[in-house]
């Protein structure tokens, strides 16, 4: 069982009147939304600002690409695969219709060629190719698909392929969408794809250049978008994920359901507007930033340095200031070795009573266990 100390502090920074309960503020009543779902929320505590049938199971289309490729990111941070990998594409990856890179079958593509493809133009086939480079077959990758919704807490959704192909049972919501987007973004790596407006890949065994134009138009004509992802089906009518960050301000808008694809872009700017004019994000923390030092007489090195495994930001109404309070809980473990980037505390951030985020902490490098020897002189340096 995990020990717990804790340490209060209380930040410098000054915050008051602050309004937690942001979705359904009397200001949203002016946004003009016509999609059937949507959700505005902040990309760095998940506060969501805004909510219209947030919580509706509805087909997300090519949106279901967001999982897709948050599942190839953390394959290469976790090094089981690298971005050069050359990946073979199958008979039932370059048989995909609908959005594609035209990928034959029996060729060869790298990691960072099918990942461009897919967030660039939304490449089905390239879907497909990653998922069976990754878990031996689309099924394997699927079910590994819905094991981080449910990590997620993403309670809405239920995968069945990887790309948001029309098929039965394949169904997510706008919150869920930007609980995934969230994730997402953390990534650094996927920002290049992201935001690439206009490239082209070279595939097929003549060698052919295939020009790419993203399909999320807000990535060229609004300010600061980061992101994230467009979709359409018959049945999903259109939807989009849209992120977009000004200063330390990162937002994330998910619509669903909507008429025209003007009608997405107009209600996801429509959205991140309202955003941006009335609330501002607070940095109290940046990945990898030293929160805290945990003490293990049994390691080789007594004192251990634990850092934020994310950012740690909260949000706030523009004018508006209170006092924040940050509880540190460490845990002690007794158990060694421990490996790098084990969560061993974690920071909690309250306003008054309500906690308004937290960040892991870990360790940022394997902790042994230390030599008899080292125990020793430890022992004889206390005695003295």
């Amino acid at each position: 069982m995990k020990k717990i100390s804790s340490i209060i502090l209380v930040f410098a920074l000054i915050i008051t009147n602050t309004n937690l309960s942001f979705a359904g503020d009397k200001e949203n009543s002016n946004l003009n939304i016509s999609s059937k779902s949507v959700i505005l929320m902040d990309v760095g505590s998940g506060q969501v600002l805004y909510e219209k049938n947030s919580h509706e199971k509805l087909p997300p289309a090519s949106v279901t690409k967001v999982m897709t490729m948050l599942l190839i990111c953390e394959a290469l941070d976790s090094g089981k695969i690298k971005i050069d990998d050359q990946v073979q594409v199958s008979e039932v990856a370059s048989s995909m219709g609908g959005s594609q890179i035209f990928l034959e079958p029996g060729e060869t593509q790298s990691v960072d060629t099918l990942l461009k493809g897919i967030a660039v133009a939304s490449a089905n086939d390239a879907c497909v190719a990653m998922a069976e480079y990754i878990a031996g077959s689309v099924e394997s990758f699927v079910d590994m698909m819905n094991a981080k919704a449910k990590e997620l807490g993403m309670n809405d959704t239920h995968f069945v392929n990887t790309n948001g192909l029309p098929v039965d049972n394949h169904y997510t919501s706008a919150y869920d969408i930007a609980t995934m987007s969230r994730e997402l973004l953390k990534h650094d790596r996927i920002s290049k794809y992201l935001t690439t407006w206009m490239d082209s890949v070279v595939v097929g065994k003549k060698q052919s250049t295939i020009g790419l134009a993203n399909t999320n138009k807000l990535i060229k004509h609004y300010q600061g978008a980061t992101g994230v992802k467009t979709g359409f089906t018959q049945q999903a009518k259109y939807c989009l994920s849209a992120s977009a960050k000004r200063g330390d301000t990162h937002l994330v808008a998910a619509t669903l359901g909507a008429e025209t694809s003007q009608e997405r872009f107009k209600d996801a700017s429509s959205l991140l507007n309202y955003g941006f004019a009335n609330y501002e994000s607070v940095k109290l923390c940046s990945r990898d930033d030293k929160i805290s030092t945990l003490t293990m007489e049994k390691a080789e090195e007594e004192k251990i340095s634990l850092v934020a495994k994310d950012d740690l930001s909260v949000l706030i109404k523009k004018g508006d200031s209170k006092e924040f309070t940050k509880k540190i809980k460490v845990y002690e473990e007794s158990k060694l070795p421990i490996k790098k980037g084990t969560v061993l505390g974690i920071v909690e951030v309250y306003r008054g009573k309500d906690k308004i985020g937290e960040v892991e902490l870990v360790n940022n490098k394997d902790i042994n266990k230390a030599s008899y020897l080292k125990m020793l002189q430890r022992v004889i340096d206390n005695m003295l």
